[in-house]
């Protein structure tokens, strides 16, 4: 609980900082930076890139069972800092932090806000750090990026059985393994800057003691596609589908959804926009089907 305060601290310092901002960034294209600097597109050297993506996912239903089941809840708050190094903007390095807050046995979707740790139905924490780097590869193609980071789990317990003798509460937290995560990113722009498709493939492999955590030696694969339109330099709308399938590297455990959804940016200041994005889990095999809500702030200078 103290260390989700302590990031939630460090997120206003960070917005504060936002507001006291002046400079233009004189060396990007026009438009905004909704537009122009896309998760395709690096930052240059001395510049900073901080996201605050929060996304709460509930779920009623599963492949679990028929019918209604009770609530649960999970909610993933993530800080993302990049800096520039380097010439031609085809490296940034940055760490990755993520705090978790979950909450079961049929309890209101905003109780994940509580954070009160309640016995047998909450649970929250600081659970995992990542460094991370973020490179183009080929110089002539500046919208191809990939961005590399390695998780390392903070967790003790990945998800305890309720056990009232030994004090386990049963709720889940996140992965007890290590996840070595790479996305892929491409966008083209079209139309006069109208519309822009957006590409990502993400990859992640999990690895470790098999016990500890049901994903730990499987590799999970995500692509996603994002088709854009901007009314205006500083606004978008746009609608999103992604598929998701976990393989099996020794853990005997398999698992696939597919969700679609909507969203908006808008450009705030030159240095600072928000975003709003809702996702439904229309189909899956072994998971949830459920429904995200996401809010995220990005401030680059």
């Amino acid at each position: 609980m103290k260390s989700i305060h302590q990031i939630f601290v460090l997120i206003a310092l960070i917005l504060g900082l936002s507001t006291s901002a002046q400079e233009n960034m004189n060396d990007e294209p026009k438009g905004s930076v909704i537009q122009t600097l896309t998760p395709s597109k690096l930052i240059g050297k001395g510049q900073y890139d901080i996201k605050w993506f929060n996304n709460l996912y509930t779920q009623t239903r599963s492949t679990f069972s028929n019918g209604r089941e009770d609530r649960q809840t999970f909610f993933t708050s993530t800080l993302e800092a990049y800096t520039g190094i380097g010439v031609n903007k085809r490296w940034n390095i940055g760490l990755i932090l993520e705090a978790r807050s979950n909450v079961v046995a049929d309890r209101s979707a905003l109780d994940v806000f509580s954070f009160d740790g309640e016995y047998a139905t909450a649970r929250s924490g600081l659970t995992s750090i990542a460094p991370s780097v973020k490179f183009v590869p080929f110089s002539k193609v500046n919208n191809f990026s990939i961005q590399s980071s390695l998780f390392i789990p903070l967790v003790d317990n990945e998800s305890e059985d309720f056990d009232a003798i030994n004090n386990n509460n049963g709720v889940f937290l996140d992965q007890n393994g290590f996840t070595w995560q790479n996305r892929f990113f491409y966008d083209y722009t079209f139309d006069g800057n109208k519309w822009q498709i957006f590409g990502e493939l993400n990859s992640e492999l999990n690895f470790g003691d098999e016990d500890k955590s049901f994903a730990n030696n499987s590799l999970n694969l995500t692509p996603g596609v994002f088709l854009s339109y901007f009314p205006s330099s500083k606004f978008t709308v746009l609608a999103l589908a992604q598929h998701s399938q976990r393989i099996d590297l020794g853990n005997n455990f398999t698992q696939d959804f597919t969700a679609i959804g909507t969203g908006v940016k808008y450009q705030l200041t030159d240095e600072l926009n928000i975003e709003s994005l809702y996702t439904n889990f229309i189909r899956g095999n072994d998971t949830g089907l459920g429904q995200t809500f996401n809010i995220g702030l990005r401030f680059v200078k």
